[in-house]
């Protein structure tokens, strides 16, 4: 008998990447549009991707099925 394949949670891996080193990236929120209200430093801090840490992180590798 085959083991059965665990699915891929596709909404988080649109949402998340993970790196070669294992760390768990992700895209801001509030860069999309409406930038006429929003100051420089708060644009600038969205374009960065952000780094998912501890719990939060072994969750998502999780449901991509990398641990």
């Amino acid at each position: 008998m085959k083991k059965n394949k665990m699915k891929v949670k596709k909404s988080v891996s649109r949402r998340f990447k993970v790196t070669k080193t294992g760390k768990v990236m992700f895209s801001h929120q509030n860069a999309g549009h409406l930038k006429t209200n929003k100051s420089k430093s708060q644009k600038r801090r969205a374009k960065e991707p952000g780094e998912l840490k501890g719990k939060f992180g072994k969750k998502i590798k999780k449901q991509l099925n990398l641990s």
